[in-house]
């Protein structure tokens, strides 16, 4: 892509990202050329083959990781380091068991010290948002699988980021659970405009949830291919199951199913 062709208003710039890391046999190269754009409220959805890379690309926006070569933006800004605007929802939440679930969620804002009439009225806000408020009290030991990662959820929306970066949050979940879920990550992102960045091994959840589709190689990662899609704002209530048993739905479907798996890694269908 040629620099006349970037616009101001990416939120996320990626370009020429590569990463190598010194593995037990010698060199391993993890990212290779890595150029994505991603404009503001764009619900992006990652998929590949295992160990392709996901995570280490979303580590890279997040800040976590820096590139060995290329360049990572925000905004314009060369990324540095973690940053409340890029929020990070991991598969397994990332709550403290010694605070309650509005402790929790009101933890960063604390820590940015904010008054404490902000931190009570926005934590509030957020535990509604998420169907939490009668649990605020409760340790996360107390919390089913589902309802910590609402926490975990509140917990990244409460510092009003910009960017939401979720790496498999809905992995370890029950497939009822993890339908559920969708349908509030789905609701979230319509209510806040966020940009969302997911990685996810479920081609269906990608589709139902992504306004883009990034189907990465095996390593070293690359982007082979993107669909965009726009059947997250049909799939709702009794529609859901229409769309997805839609032609349109099932060509993109089998088009990355044989994209990965002809790399060897074999979904399931």
């Amino acid at each position: 892509m040629g620099n006349e062709e970037i616009k101001d208003d990416y939120v996320i710039t990626l370009k020429d990202i590569n990463l190598k890391y010194e593995g037990e046999k010698g060199v391993v190269t993890a990212l290779e050329n890595v150029n994505l754009n991603i404009e503001n409220g764009e619900f992006i959805c990652v998929l590949g083959p295992s160990g392709c890379g996901k995570s280490t690309l979303l580590k890279i926006i997040a800040g976590l990781l820096a590139p060995s070569s290329g360049e990572a933006k925000m905004d314009q800004g060369i990324i540095k380091g973690p940053d409340y605007n890029r929020g990070v929802v991991f598969q397994n939440p990332t709550l403290y068991p010694w605070l309650n679930i509005r402790d929790n969620v009101g933890f960063g804002l604390k820590m940015r010290k904010f008054p404490k009439e902000d931190i009570a009225r926005r934590t509030k806000q957020y535990l509604e948002l998420v169907n939490l408020s009668e649990f605020e009290k409760h340790k996360p030991y107390e919390l089913s699988g589902g309802m910590k990662q609402r926490a975990s959820l509140a917990k990244v929306l409460v510092n009003n980021p910009r960017v939401i970066l979720m790496d498999e949050p809905l992995g370890a979940l029950d497939a009822l659970t993890r339908q559920n879920m969708q349908s509030l990550i789905r609701s979230l992102w319509w209510k806040t405009n966020k940009t969302v960045f997911l990685i996810t091994h479920d081609v269906d959840e990608a589709l139902s949830l992504g306004t883009r589709v990034i189907v990465m190689s095996s390593r070293p990662g690359r982007i082979v291919k993107e669909f965009k899609t726009d059947f997250t704002y049909n799939i709702t209530g009794d529609n859901g199951d229409r769309c997805r048993y839609s032609d349109h739905y099932l060509k993109i479907r089998e088009e990355i199913l044989n994209l990965i798996n002809d790399q060897g890694d074999k979904y399931v269908i």
